[in-house]
């Protein structure tokens, strides 16, 4: 019989969890998942900078194992820059340090909080606003042309949704 999997703790949970190439339409792309234990360790090796070991100890898993994650995040990162493909943050079977279980104890599944597209509590949906970050000029959001696609009247600069 094997042995449950171990719940690993990880200390940051992003705001954004899916990224796509510009330009392209999302139902063109296929999308490469990563897990947030994946994503955690490549964060604290390669962005924080810190050393292997201690991290295994605060995600209370092994270091063969951290290292096995982050060679998995790494290739599934570069496999989709390369391909061109969507990278999307989901599941896993983690906790958030100093908390309870988190969203991805489900192993992929979650708890439906998303919505689907333009349906979350965070959507901006189909009556958006287009916001410049520089001037603050906003114009309503015309459906089949994404904000980042315009330039802002007043100063020129790129405009977001908002």
């Amino acid at each position: 019989m094997v042995r449950p999997r171990r719940i690993r703790t990880i200390f940051h949970k992003p705001n954004i969890t899916y990224f796509k190439p510009a330009g392209v339409p999302l139902a063109h792309l296929k999308e490469e998942i990563i897990s947030y234990e994946e994503a955690e360790a490549v964060r604290l090796i390669d962005v924080e900078e810190k050393d292997q070991k201690e991290i295994a100890k605060k995600m209370k898993i092994s270091q063969p194992t951290l290292s096995r994650l982050l060679k998995s995040g790494r290739k599934k990162i570069a496999n989709a820059i390369i391909k061109g493909q969507a990278i999307k943050i989901q599941g896993g079977n983690f906790q958030m340090a100093g908390r309870g279980m988190g969203r991805g104890m489900g192993r992929g599944i979650g708890r439906g909080m998303g919505g689907g597209r333009m349906g979350g509590p965070m959507a901006a949906g189909p009556s958006g606003v287009c916001k410049c970050l520089q001037c603050g000029h906003t114009e309503p959001q015309v459906r089949g042309q994404p904000c980042m696609n315009k330039k802002c009247p007043k100063c020129g600069s790129s405009m977001t949704r908002a």
